[in-house]
């Protein structure tokens, strides 16, 4: 275990050291692990523990500071009101369950490029205000999202990069203020963006646009909707297969100046 040790401002020192389960965790899954708290020199008090799942903070490393910042997805609390003994050890489990529209940062063990997930684990303690550590987070896409996106690798494309940005999809009911969109390259770049619930997800494609992040200054999206119980039922490449083709009736109904 790698221990952070934190001073507050009267010099009272704790070391910390935040454990999240080793295996990935998915959006709608749960996301476990643990707080370990040390104080090597005195009797520290403890005034709570808070931990923030962030996307995309600059230069994050494990220890990383204070000043070490991203965007926040979601807010985990975990009991930290106790006093610690000096020389003690304490250990402070949390489970929290992920929402479904939760970024994911790997698809079947590769990571993807362009989001990186973190928990920041604050502490506040006597005399200082919060302290933080930071640690990398692993979430994966759920089966149905890996079914679509096999079925666009067997149309020839490619998903290794995503983009995630602050804003919602329009006319959809929402828990998060962001979406998160795969950049597909392959016989032509195209955007794929899941907007996923307990139900399923209402799946989104379009021609891809880099110079606009605004859901409205993009091309048209068309959407479909792909239900969690039908992995394995239904034939989600000929399902890809039929959404790229209604793809390109838009594309040519636009061209055409209808």
């Amino acid at each position: 275990m790698v221990f952070k040790r934190l001073l507050s401002k009267g010099g009272i020192p704790l070391e910390v050291n935040t454990i999240i389960q080793s295996d990935p965790a998915r959006p709608g899954g749960l996301l476990t692990g643990e707080v370990v708290l040390r104080a090597p020199e005195r009797a520290v008090e403890l005034k709570g523990i808070n931990l923030t799942l962030l996307y995309n903070p600059p230069q994050v490393r494990k220890g990383g500071g204070e000043g070490t910042k991203g965007d926040t997805i979601d807010h985990i609390h975990a009991n930290g009101y106790f006093t610690l003994a000096k020389g003690a050890e304490r250990r402070v489990p949390f489970a929290h369950r992920l929402r479904w529209e939760t970024p994911v940062s790997e698809t079947r063990g590769r990571k993807l490029s362009g989001i990186d997930l973190f928990l920041n684990t604050g502490v506040r303690i006597e005399g200082s205000d919060t302290q933080r550590d930071f640690d990398p987070v692993r979430v994966t896409t759920l089966p149905l999202h890996e079914a679509v996106l096999d079925g666009f690798t067997t149309a020839g494309y490619d998903h290794d990069r995503a983009a995630v940005h602050q804003l919602h999809v329009p006319d959809v009911e929402w828990h998060l203020s962001l979406r998160q969109t795969f950049l597909l390259t392959g016989p032509r770049p195209l955007e794929l963006t899941f907007h996923t619930n307990a139900v399923g997800s209402e799946v989104f494609l379009r021609e891809a646009d880099r110079r606009h992040t605004s859901w409205e200054d993009k091309p048209p999206a068309l959407r479909f909707v792909a239900a969690h119980h039908e992995v394995g039922r239904l034939d989600f490449i000929e399902a890809v297969r039929r959404w790229i083709s209604d793809l390109d009736a838009v594309g040519q109904a636009q061209g055409a100046g209808v």
